[in-house]
């Protein structure tokens, strides 16, 4: 078993940053990539942003690409979502997920709110 536990969600401005953490507890060992998607009301989940625990390759979506950055601490077991140039429609509810059978997201934290104010 996996335990996930995001923090640092809020309410911002358009145009301000803030990061996201999440932190990892339990079987571990195995992480094959952590990652963060996002649900805006109304909306499916989507995928936002991920990395590969080992080598630390990223990847994100189209729609924050030059705006958001993925990071880890391995030490910590601890991903981070930096978010820069908020936009109101960056406002979701975001999930941290991680993958350790290499076939998807096996364990999901509880999600923290983003709200971006224009």
């Amino acid at each position: 078993q996996v335990q996930l536990v995001e923090s640092g969600g809020g309410l911002v401005q358009a145009g301000d940053s803030l990061r996201l953490s999440c932190a990892a507890s339990g079987r571990t060992f195995r992480t094959y990539t952590m990652g963060w998607f996002r649900q805006a009301p109304g909306k499916e989940r989507e995928f936002v942003a991920r990395i590969r625990w080992m080598g630390g390759s990223t990847s994100y979506s189209d729609s924050v690409k030059g705006r958001f950055s993925i990071s880890r601490d391995s030490a910590k077991n601890t991903v981070y979502l930096h978010m820069n140039s908020l936009k109101p429609e960056d406002t979701a509810v975001y999930y941290c997920a991680i993958d350790i059978n290499r076939s998807g997201e096996d364990y999901w934290g509880q999600g923290t709110q983003v709200t971006v104010s224009s």
